[in-house]
């Protein structure tokens, strides 16, 4: 876990939200652990990179899928329909959630076109 970790734009806008969101040293932009009299703007906000050992070892386990993207490889999976790879906590799941939305609503449809025409026989 000491290696720096590269983020690409998605997972960096996701960790940005997190360290505002959840890391009690981060207040208005500016990292209070850094501050010594002047402000400083929080290095993790601005860096495509996991560079502050607080929000690793703290505040990026809140957010469990995007900790098993970053540190657990073995836990990524591919999508059955796009081939995209994403975290899963469970070894059942088959759509990545983009996909899963559209072959859920899908599945509805087909359910319920089935239901209706069993009704009208």
């Amino acid at each position: 876990m000491s290696e720096l970790k590269r983020l690409t734009p998605p997972q960096s806008r996701r960790v940005n939200a997190l360290v505002k969101k959840e890391c009690c040293n981060c207040f208005d932009g500016n990292c209070i652990l850094l501050d010594d009299g002047d402000e400083c703007v929080c290095p993790q906000l601005i860096s495509y990179s996991l560079l502050c050992k607080w929000f690793r070892a703290a505040v990026l386990p809140a957010d469990k899928l995007l900790y098993a993207e970053l540190y657990q490889s073995e836990d990524k999976r591919r999508c059955t329909v796009c081939g995209a790879s994403f975290a899963s906590s469970s070894n059942s799941v088959k759509y990545c959630p983009s996909c899963r939305k559209r072959i859920t609503n899908r599945q509805a449809a087909e359910r319920m076109r089935k239901k209706r025409s069993l009704v009208t026989q």
